[in-house]
């Protein structure tokens, strides 16, 4: 999640949970009216970008021939794209190793309890802690929608939690990934992150940090690796989002559409997981939800990033800007690398839906708050959905 102060943290921190800005899907402007890309090649040595967007990057000085080859980790402002049009995730197998998976850190910084305030709109007092409980394992079993989303930045690898969603496009066999913005794109002050993937069911064993060192790929990612298609966040995200303070915070969602690094089985990653979940863009107010379920894997101590927990409040309301929405607010212990992690309430139906996911939280671990899905969420959500809806 994203904090409104830096957090001082060890270079050997894994993941994070404070609000984050670590890049995100394409604005507005574009929303499903480009034509989806051609699939990207997932030979290595044949990573193919499809012409439109070879023309564009190279409009940037960009040699997209050597982007495999290390030409990524360029971050030049000039050749640091934000505009949607111009994203761009070719696969590079085996990238995510083991070692770089375990050893991403988190994105987000967190928030201090005096930057809040409630004059600004309808803010609830601060809520009790509550301690985060891990997810028993198998993560799949008993969590399966859930997984951890890499991408890397100037600063290094990073790492932000993640949610399978539904596609109404495709019943069933949903390619689509729940995160926070910040999780994509860093907002007014950069653009799109690089190298996004994720991976559903981390550590589905829940093993030790210890045993993760000697463990293979197959068991970090039972279920594979999934590197992004293509990436969609609010505008509001990328024109007002920073890694302090909370702006954008409101607004700080994405959706990934993904595909499998390995090439296609045949199975989307609903099928490969075994679930999805519906998004509810018309979530009760406060006062009518009983609970919320937050999962992630938390990274800033005393966490290491390795394992998925999960905190159940009843929430309150955050207000940063009277003008803007109002965010949820749940007691929570977990920290750093929860960012992105969805929300879950109960429906009018009865059953689960994703209504919120981690954005910011305090430097003292006792909250988080997230996004309050409305028509912005769903014209991201839908934009994407439609884009792929004919293949």
């Amino acid at each position: 999640m994203r904090s409104i102060r830096p957090l001082l943290m060890a270079a050997s921190a894994v993941a994070a949970l404070t609000l984050t800005v670590t890049g995100c899907g394409p604005s507005e402007e574009n929303a499903g009216g480009d034509k989806p890309s051609a699939p990207v090649s997932t030979d290595p040595g044949k990573i193919q970008i499809p012409a439109d967007l070879k023309d564009r990057l190279k409009e940037h000085g960009i040699d997209v021939d050597r982007w495999r080859n290390g030409e990524w980790k360029n971050w030049d402002r000039d050749k640091w794209l934000r505009e949607a049009k111009d994203f761009v995730n070719p696969i590079i197998q085996d990238l995510w190793d083991p070692d770089r998976m375990r050893e991403a850190e988190r994105p987000d910084k967190p928030v201090e309890e005096e930057d809040i305030s409630g004059d600004e709109g309808v803010t609830d007092p601060t809520p009790e802690p509550v301690k985060a409980t891990a997810v028993a394992a198998e993560y799949h079993a008993n969590a399966p929608e859930s997984g951890k989303v890499f991408f890397d930045s100037p600063e290094g690898s990073m790492v932000c939690s993640a949610t399978v969603v539904q596609d109404p496009a495709h019943p069933g066999k949903s390619n689509l990934v729940w995160t926070a913005g910040h999780c994509v794109h860093k907002g007014k002050q950069g653009g799109w992150y690089r190298n996004i993937a994720f991976v559903p069911s981390y550590n589905d064993a829940a093993m030790e940090t210890a045993q993760l060192e000697k463990a293979t790929r197959e068991q970090i990612a039972p279920y594979g690796v999934w590197w992004a298609d293509w990436v969609k966040t609010s505008d509001q995200w990328i024109s007002q989002g920073a890694s302090t303070g909370g702006a954008g915070a409101p607004y700080d969602f994405a959706v990934i559409k993904v595909t499998p690094e390995k090439g296609s089985s045949g199975k989307s990653l609903e099928e490969t997981v075994g679930s999805a979940l519906p998004v509810n863009f018309n979530a009760p107010a406060v006062p009518k939800v009983s609970k919320m379920t937050a999962t992630g894997y938390p990274a800033a101590p005393p966490f290491d990033g390795q394992k998925a927990f999960q905190c159940q409040d009843k929430p309150g309301r955050l207000s940063l800007k009277a003008e803007q929405p109002t965010m949820y607010r749940i007691g929570c212990t977990m920290t750093g690398g929860s960012s992105g992690g969805g929300w879950v309430a109960q429906g009018a139906d009865g059953r689960p839906a994703l209504v919120s996911n981690t954005s910011i939280g305090p430097s003292t671990a006792g909250w988080l708050a997230g996004p309050r899905f409305g028509p912005e969420a769903k014209a991201v959500y839908d934009a994407v959905s439609k884009k792929y809806a004919g293949q």
